[in-house]
């Protein structure tokens, strides 16, 4: 049954769900920052990418163990996560592989999703373990989205916002199909030694989502004209995902991820796709990425 679990420490308030491990609200001095979800342009708030993020060709790859059979960002989200560990700043969620589990993706895991608040920011981690046998092929992501405006900024609009980074850099971003495949070799560039974009709802309606590689710092801000908004670092992660849902979505999601969704110049073998994390058994693997309202 799923269950509510909010953590605070200092100005920084999170709540999460266990039923797919997932953030529902992130407050700073009782402002909330993360999308509330609406049917209208997106019933979802921040789902857990696992163990893949976005789509497979046909939603079907091969493997060394069958067939992968995938929807959209995978099985994590679809499943409620054991509480295994909870303080007043933390909690600890668990999912283990099952019967249901590997008729779509033909692995033994243990997927533990951690959440605390510390120094003004909630720090979300990603711990996969291998409790198979053989190799375990995965990916994983965030996709926490956050409203725009932010709070404390009422009168500013979603033209208002840019995504600043850490410094100047060109970044070029895929061609991505309407079925979620990523074409490389049709790349838009979107800056040129800058390090702020603007954003708009046109350029969300002409490229779908961003898709950067290789951030710089691994850390970028979501801010408007008043400095209110987030900022996300996300060490150990090569790609980011930006988008939103719509001409009118009150949101941004900023989507840290470890690989991406199957690209035109990729075969369907799962083990060989963008970012894969190959784990042996008896390992665990860990990622994480914070979000600091401002």
């Amino acid at each position: 049954m799923s269950e509510l679990t909010t953590i605070s420490c200092g100005s920084v308030e999170a709540t999460i769900d266990s039923q797919g491990a997932q953030l529902m609200s992130l407050k700073h001095d009782g402002g909330e920052y993360l999308w509330q979800g609406d049917e209208r342009f997106w019933p979802r708030r921040a789902p857990v990418l696992f163990p893949i993020v976005g789509v497979l060709r046909g939603g079907h790859a091969t493997s060394a163990q069958g067939e992968v059979t995938l929807n959209r960002h995978g099985i994590a989200r679809l499943y409620d996560h054991a509480v295994v560990e909870r303080t007043a700043s933390s909690v600890t969620y668990e999912l283990d592989a099952t019967d249901e589990t590997r008729a779509a993706y033909p692995y033994d895991f243990r997927l533990n999703m951690v959440y605390s608040v510390a120094d003004g920011a909630l720090t979300q981690t990603f711990r996969v373990t291998n409790t198979g046998d053989v190799t375990l092929p995965f990916t994983v992501g965030g996709h926490p989205a956050f409203n725009v405006p932010a709070p404390g900024a009422a009168d500013e609009s979603f033209s208002d916002y840019a995504l600043e980074f850490c410094e100047p850099w060109t970044a070029r971003v895929p061609k991505i199909d309407e079925a979620g495949l990523h074409d490389f070799s049709k790349m838009t560039e979107l800056l040129s030694d800058s390090d702020r974009l603007e954003l708009s709802h046109d350029l969300f309606e002409r490229l779908l989502t961003l898709v950067f590689v290789e951030v710089p710092g691994r850390r970028v801000r979501l801010v408007g004209p008043s400095g209110h908004g987030v900022e996300v670092a996300f060490d150990g992660f090569d790609y980011l995902g930006v988008w939103t849902s719509g001409p009118e979505a009150p949101f941004v999601a900023i989507e840290p991820w470890v690989g991406c969704a199957t690209a035109y110049d990729e075969s369907d073998v799962f083990e060989e796709k963008r970012g894969m994390v190959l784990l042996e058994p008896g390992r665990t693997y860990e990622a994480s990425f914070s979000m600091r309202p401002l």
